[in-house]
C-alpha cells in the first residue's frame, strides 16, 4: 500500500493494491501496518459511520473539538465522490486551504484526517457510498460545522452539480464567523495531540 501525505499537514492518502476481475474486484483499504508505519502509531477506531448519498449530495464541512477531536479514515466501497479536507486549524501554515482527492469503488484509495481538519464530500453518482473509522464515537457537544458553499474557502465543487445540502450545513457559518465565534481548533493543540499520539 502506497501512502502519500497530502500538501496540509496530517491529511494522508492511502492506495491499496487493487484486484479487478470477471467477477468484481478486491482490495484492503484499510491496512493497520501500513497506516502505523507512515504515522507513527496504531489507528483506534470508537465507532464505524456509513452514509449514502444522492448524486450532488455535500456533506459537510464537519470538524470536531481538538483534542481529542475525531480523526476519520475514510473510502468509497461503491460510487464515486469527491473528497475535500479543509485547514480549519488556526494557527496553522495552510489554514483556510483545502486539498481534494476522489475516491471510488475501483481504486479503493482512502484517506486519512487528523484530529482538527474539516472534512466534506460531494457525492458524483448515485448511491454512493462512504465509509469512515471514526477514533471518537459521536460526540453532539463537540462537532462543529462550516459552509460547504463558503466563497472564501472556494471549494472544488462540481459546476455542473447543483449541491443539495442539509439545513444544518446549508446554515452553518463560514469561515471567518466561525473563527469570531471561537469554534475553531487551535494548530498548537491539535499539534500537541498528535505528538501524544505518538507517544
Amino acid at each position: 500500500m502506497k501512502a502519500t501525505e497530502l500538501d496540509i499537514a496530517g491529511a494522508w492518502v492511502f492506495e491499496p493494491p487493487s484486484f479487478p476481475d470477471s467477477r468484481g474486484v478486491f482490495a484492503a483499504p484499510f491496512q493497520g501496518v501500513a497506516f502505523r508505519e507512515a504515522l507513527g502509531f496504531d489507528l483506534r477506531v470508537a465507532q464505524t459511520n456509513h452514509s449514502v448519498s444522492a448524486r450532488g449530495v455535500v456533506r459537510g464541512v464537519h470538524f470536531a473539538d481538538t483534542p481529542p477531536g475525531q480523526a476519520k479514515y475514510v473510502y468509497c466501497p461503491s460510487g464515486r465522490l469527491l473528497d475535500v479536507i479543509v485547514d480549519v486549524r488556526v494557527g496553522s501554515p495552510t489554514f483556510g486551504e483545502h486539498v481534494a482527492v476522489e475516491l471510488d469503488s475501483q481504486s479503493m484509495r482512502a484517506v486519512y484526517l487528523s484530529e482538527g481538519l474539516g472534512h466534506a464530500f460531494v457525492a458524483l453518482t448515485e448511491d454512493t457510498v462512504m465509509a469512515y473509522l471514526c477514533s471518537t464515537g459521536y460526540n453532539p457537544g463537540g462537532e462543529h460545522g462550516i459552509s460547504p458553499l463558503d466563497p472564501a474557502l472556494g471549494l472544488p465543487w462540481p459546476g455542473d452539480l447543483a449541491p443539495i445540502l442539509s439545513d444544518k450545513d446549508r446554515d452553518a457559518p463560514s469561515l471567518a464567523e466561525a473563527r469570531t465565534q471561537g469554534l475553531l481548533p487551535s494548530y498548537e493543540a491539535c499539534t500537541t495531540w498528535y505528538e501524544e499520539l505518538r507517544g
